[in-house]
């Protein structure tokens, strides 16, 4: 049944008076000349500095027009006057922002996932700018839905985004993981929680390896999603190797290589809850031989090398190590660091397998630390793949800041 529209659904609604705006005083944001290229190209956001007024005193989160200098219209979108992203895209055309528009829009999300994963009953739902719903994370686990609010205008409207999701999905529970630090940019609170339903324990089938997901507990809203092809993607060097994988965490990349035939793994983390959870997994899938240790990687690596270990494949999936601009430079240490440490583990010819899930660190930054690391093992690399978040993490061409992950795959002579 479709409730009743909120007054706030209407894109020109005076949530203070419960009445609606004119067009004379509609709320509008107004952009300086030439700031309308990159809008136009496909960007979604306006940062503050490109604007030249305000009409209608629109209050954080309010959905508001986006006009040009010359006051022709843009489109709509979420306002934020505390965020240097001034304004978010959501649509191009005048809607108002109802049930039904949110429905359309996680309903065409949910298709394309239908068609990357047939059968798959867990996927990133909806990722943000990607699916045209700014500032929204909706992940799938089985019959468990969390999600993340990381716009004010999303999470104004939680109530609203979880009434759609349980018509469409009718789920078990729906949790809010906001914990994330883009909270703060948009002075929005830390926060987590079961937001409807009751949670309960629930293990994901993801390319028929099996993963015990904690939602409350786990990393980002429940697993590392994003790495799911990649996983696969490594199973083609991991038959008959030795492979070490490096912050493993619940023991991802580790238990698709011993799923694959490997011959020895060793998975690291300085987590003991998440060491626990990898020991777990490893006996779901039925690879209790799989060895986990609980170690910083920057120490243990190489402490390993001395110790006369080498490996055939080393697998480097580090947690963020640039939160902001400022950390950028310490992060390309901290990569080239532990890449110059996996390259000496490894043996001529072996498999170096590395990522970087810092969004401020850029591909080339990135790949040079790569390559400075194996120098200074005195060692030479063989780009074999490169790759980015799995297929439900898309991205926008027009805007980079939907591409977080680096992912490469490298020979070692």
């Amino acid at each position: 049944m479709r409730r009743a529209p909120r007054q706030d659904d209407h894109p020109f609604v005076d949530s203070r008076s419960n009445s609606l705006y004119f067009d004379f005083v509609k709320k509008q944001i107004i952009i300086r000349k030439n700031e309308e290229h990159r809008i136009l190209a496909g960007h979604q956001w306006v940062f503050s500095n490109e604007i030249k007024s305000i009409n209608g005193n629109p209050e954080a989160g309010d959905v508001i027009e986006l006009l040009r200098h010359d006051e022709k219209f843009l489109g709509i979108g979420f306002y934020n006057p505390h965020s240097l992203i001034a304004f978010r895209l959501l649509s191009r055309v005048s809607e108002a922002v109802t049930f039904e528009f949110l429905e359309q829009r996680i309903q065409q999300a949910l298709q394309l996932r239908k068609r990357l994963y047939p059968g798959a009953e867990s996927f990133r739902l909806v990722h943000g700018e990607a699916d045209f719903l700014p500032g929204l994370v909706i992940d799938k686990y089985n019959e468990f839905l969390s999600l993340q609010t990381l716009a004010v205008g999303m999470d104004r409207r939680l109530t609203l985004i979880c009434d759609v999701l349980e018509s469409m999905f009718h789920p078990k529970a729906i949790i809010e993981r906001n914990e994330s630090p883009l909270r703060a940019l948009e002075q929005l609170p830390l926060k987590k929680g079961v937001v409807r339903g009751t949670l309960g324990p629930t293990i994901i089938s993801e390319h028929d390896v099996k993963f015990k997901v904690a939602l409350l507990e786990g990393q980002k809203t429940g697993f590392f999603l994003d790495q799911r092809d990649n996983r696969l993607a490594v199973q083609r060097y991991a038959k008959n190797a030795s492979v070490l994988d490096c912050f493993c965490n619940e023991g991802g990349f580790a238990i698709y290589a011993a799923r694959s035939g490997a011959a020895r793994v060793l998975g690291i983390d300085s987590s003991e809850p998440a060491i626990a959870n990898a020991k777990v997994n490893a006996t779901i899938n039925e690879v209790p031989d799989v060895k986990f240790e609980i170690a910083d990687v920057f120490a243990r690596l190489p402490e390993l090398y001395e110790a006369g270990e080498r490996f055939d494949v080393v697998v480097l999936d580090p947690p963020s190590f640039s939160r902001n601009k400022k950390t950028v430079a310490t992060a390309i240490k901290g990569y080239k660091e532990i890449n110059e440490g996996a390259s000496r583990l490894l043996v001529p010819g072996g498999i170096l397998v590395t990522a970087s899930c810092s969004h401020h660190v850029t591909a080339e930054s990135f790949i040079t630390a790569v390559e400075d690391g194996a120098r200074a093992a005195r060692r030479s690399l063989q780009l074999l793949e490169w790759r980015g978040a799995s297929a439900d993490h898309p991205t926008l061409p027009s805007m980079p800041e939907t591409a977080y992950l680096k992912f490469g795959v490298f020979a070692v002579t």
